[in-house]
């Protein structure tokens, strides 16, 4: 059940519809319900495994903090640790690692065949154990009190806005929410069409339309034998806007959809193509799996308190796991390693410049400078992230650096690219001029007026008709 789709519209306005009237415990009611129909929709084999997961790590949070002795609550929070990475590696990573042990056994010539599952990856299963991961790390370390009651723990874990796609909501920031009375207002309900109305556009016109650069030269090679360097170039600029729209698409309908019910989700992205650095890029692309990693894995693997050698140590192995979060694929720990990189080289150049006392340009020339060059090193990290393979990698490397050649065909890609891009780009340099990600929001009713018009004829005329998953769906 897609949030682009006819029938999620006609689920979430008979959900809303009963929703409203009820008091609290008859809405978390509701919303238990509904998120587990909205899950089912997409496989009811799997309702089991999340209603599983979700009840193991309720009753374990609870004996963690009635537990006084301290190895005694490791205990329990170790367990809880290992039965969900153990679900979430067998799921996710089994045939991955088989396929990895049976190369290296080929590449020896040793014969020994290993057995391969034909396993179904749960949808949204990364995003729901995280949060439940959290939970019970949270609880251990006394930042937050368990809550007693199932029904309330259960919607904070399946709470369908942002299921299968995050933000991965804290318990602090959601189950809260959860637990006290929600009160729908005329204003949080306009903010939430709004969000939810813009996330659709960028995910049916922007997203979708760019999709149709990016996949044929991704699968099909290009408009010739071999690759030409030009249409990979357009092709990584379209994916880079792609994957940026169809995931900050979803988000902004989460929030939205969030709004509406009387909840506030979390932003999980905050204009990352503005950033002049790594960090500062990782501060505003998917915040919330960013600040997961800085908290459950970066610092308690000693953060920047050690020696520059084990802060590099540590960045790399947060950025390594972070890749392979997104996906059991190669490309995916080669394109965390780069960005562990990114983050090192960024440490190491701001030291540099500390000893030398060395302070850089603060124009708005040199801020612009920094951004387009930042923002092709992002897009070569994107190479990695969208290649299917290692040698795929090579081989468009290979084409953008000798096989470079502007024709007309791949001019007209690079132009209908930008006309599809364009008023997004119009509104996220107001909202970052204003700091403030509900720019159009706020403008004067007729340019608000003219902008969802526009928006509009832009989806209904050239918007992708059929709904079209979400790339972070396979993650």
């Amino acid at each position: 059940m897609l949030f682009n789709s006819l029938e999620f519209f006609i689920f979430f306005i008979i959900v809303y519809v009963c929703y409203l009237p009820l008091n609290l415990k008859w809405q978390n009611r509701l919303l238990l319900i509904a998120s587990y129909i909205f899950y089912g929709a997409w496989d009811w084999r799997f309702l089991g495994l999340l209603f599983a997961s979700t009840s193991l790590d309720y009753f374990l949070a609870i004996k963690v903090d009635e537990i006084e002795d301290q190895v005694k609550r490791k205990i329990f929070v170790v367990f809880s640790i290992i039965v969900n990475l153990v679900i979430l590696g067998f799921f996710k990573y089994f045939n991955f690692f088989i396929d990895s042990f049976q190369n290296l056994f080929d590449f020896f010539g040793l014969n020994i065949p290993l057995p391969a599952l034909n396993i179904i990856l749960p949808i949204g299963i990364s995003f729901y154990t995280f949060q439940s991961m959290s939970y019970v790390i949270d609880v251990y370390r006394k930042e937050i009190k368990p809550t007693r009651r199932w029904l309330e723990y259960a919607v904070f874990v399946s709470f369908f806005p942002h299921l299968v796609a995050g933000p991965i909501m804290r318990a602090r920031q959601l189950l809260s929410q959860v637990i006290e009375p929600r009160i729908v207002t005329p204003s949080k309900f306009y903010e939430g069409c709004f969000l939810f109305f813009w996330g659709l556009f960028e995910k049916v016109f922007v997203a979708d339309n760019l999709a149709k650069i990016v996949n044929p030269i991704f699968t099909g090679g290009g408009s010739g034998p071999g690759y030409n360097g030009a249409e990979v170039l357009v092709a990584l600029y379209s994916f880079a806007f792609q994957i940026f729209c169809d995931f900050d698409g979803y988000s902004n309908m989460a929030r939205g959809l969030g709004k509406c019910l009387g909840f506030e989700i979390v932003v999980n992205f905050n204009l990352p193509y503005f950033a002049t650095n790594p960090r500062e890029f990782w501060q505003r692309w998917h915040i919330s799996l960013s600040t997961w990693l800085r908290d459950y894995l970066y610092i308690p693997l000693g953060g920047n308190r050690g020696s520059i050698l084990m802060t590099f140590r540590n960045l790399s192995i947060t950025m390594l796991l972070g890749g392979l979060w997104h996906g059991a694929s190669w490309t995916f720990v080669l394109w965390g390693a780069y960005h562990g990189l990114l983050l090192i080289g960024h440490r190491l150049i701001a030291s540099i410049k500390r000893q030398v006392l060395f302070e850089e340009g603060s124009s708005k020339r040199w801020f612009i400078a920094k951004t387009i060059i930042f923002f092709h090193l992002v897009v070569f990290g994107w190479l990695l992230f969208r290649a299917q393979s290692l040698a795929q990698v090579g081989e468009m490397l290979h084409a953008l650096i000798f096989n470079f050649h502007v024709n007309e065909q791949n001019g007209f890609l690079f132009l209908k690219f930008i006309a599809i891009i364009s008023l997004l780009l119009v509104v996220q340099i107001g909202q970052y001029k204003t700091n403030d990600l509900m720019f159009l929001y706020r403008r004067h009713w007729l340019v608000k007026t003219a902008a969802y018009a526009m928006m509009t004829c832009l989806m209904i005329g050239w918007g992708a008709m059929k709904a079209e998953e979400f790339i972070y769906f396979q993650f």
